[in-house]
């Protein structure tokens, strides 16, 4: 029943929210947020604790006034992703600023495969969108299988309408349909600062342990891909920012594993700058250091 409430949700937010003008969908998000703030549920608590992290000397007040923020950036996240569908070129190119982009173009020019990697800042869905409407770049990634089903579905259909091709998270295959893509000298898209399997590379962060995906760093080296860290961020203005981080380096010596494993920790060491400079805009709902994980090391995930 919880599941088949939660598909009828986002069916109903996908429907409706699209329709809405957007200054009433944006005031609209801003409700939805300030109440689910004002409730202390989980997620806002969970989000509280992880901002202690990240903002070390902020005090009781400034981590609710961090969270109700974060609170509004999620669902502003939300209300944009909804209606992203119905943005035509024009719409989709005003809509966001990214520094760096020659990080980008300049490695597709010369032939080369383009992993760019986030963390859950502000609205990668947004980015995604500008890549291929504004700039003509399609690319490939990844979406771990919801449930129900018919949700997992709402969302590759909802991601493929952006021009993007997704792959299953789970099934064995999305590493090496990646990896072709990459030698074909294409781009590829992956949030990754939060693991979603038992085989993660464990970093530093924020001065504690934490636990993030091998599969950027592990495609850069068996493919030659450049490997780009991105951040971004709101701003008081409609125009949502962004910044491609230089490369990470491919390490000369060192096994596969210790290679990956400083590839990932200069990745995360890229999202916690972008993530200390706008701490509002870090999505992180749920559990991340190892020292809150429970036994079996996951906590409720989100697409």
């Amino acid at each position: 029943m919880k599941e088949r409430l939660t598909d009828a949700l986002y069916g109903l937010g996908w429907a409706t929210v699209k329709k809405l003008p957007e200054p009433l969908a944006a005031a609209l998000g801003r409700t939805v947020a300030d109440t689910a703030w004002k409730r202390r549920g989980k997620g806002v608590l969970r989000l509280e604790a992880n901002l202690a992290r990240v903002v070390p000397d902020a005090g009781p007040e400034r981590l609710a006034e961090l969270s109700k923020a974060g609170m509004r950036s999620y669902m502003r996240y939300w209300m944009e992703s909804f209606r992203l569908p119905t943005w035509d070129e024009e719409r989709a190119r005003r809509s966001f600023e990214l520094s760096g982009i020659d990080r980008l173009t300049d490695g597709l020019a010369a032939g080369k495969g383009v992993v760019l990697a986030l963390p859950h800042l502000a609205n990668w869905d947004l980015a995604g969108v500008w890549a291929t409407r504004a700039l003509g770049i399609p690319f490939t990634t990844v979406a771990e299988r919801l449930k129900p089903e018919t949700l997992y579905d709402r969302f590759v259909e909802y991601r493929e309408s952006l021009g993007m091709e997704v792959l299953p998270h789970t099934g064995g295959s999305a590493f090496g349909t990646l990896a072709r893509r990459l030698r074909d000298g294409r781009m590829v898209c992956l949030v990754a600062d939060r693991d979603l399997s038992s085989s993660g590379v464990e970093v530093k962060f924020f001065g504690e342990t934490a636990r993030m995906p091998a599969g950027p760093a592990l495609l850069a080296q068996q493919t030659g891909a450049l490997l780009l860290p991105v951040t971004l961020w709101y701003d008081d203005t409609s125009v949502m920012k962004g910044r491609i981080h230089p490369p990470v380096e491919l390490p000369e010596t060192g096994t596969r594993a210790e290679k990956t494993s400083v590839m990932t920790q200069a990745l995360a060491d890229a999202f916690a700058t972008g993530i200390a400079d706008h701490p509002e805009d870090w999505h992180m709902l749920q559990r991340l250091w190892l020292a809150d994980l429970d036994t079996s090391g996951h906590e409720g995930r989100r697409p």
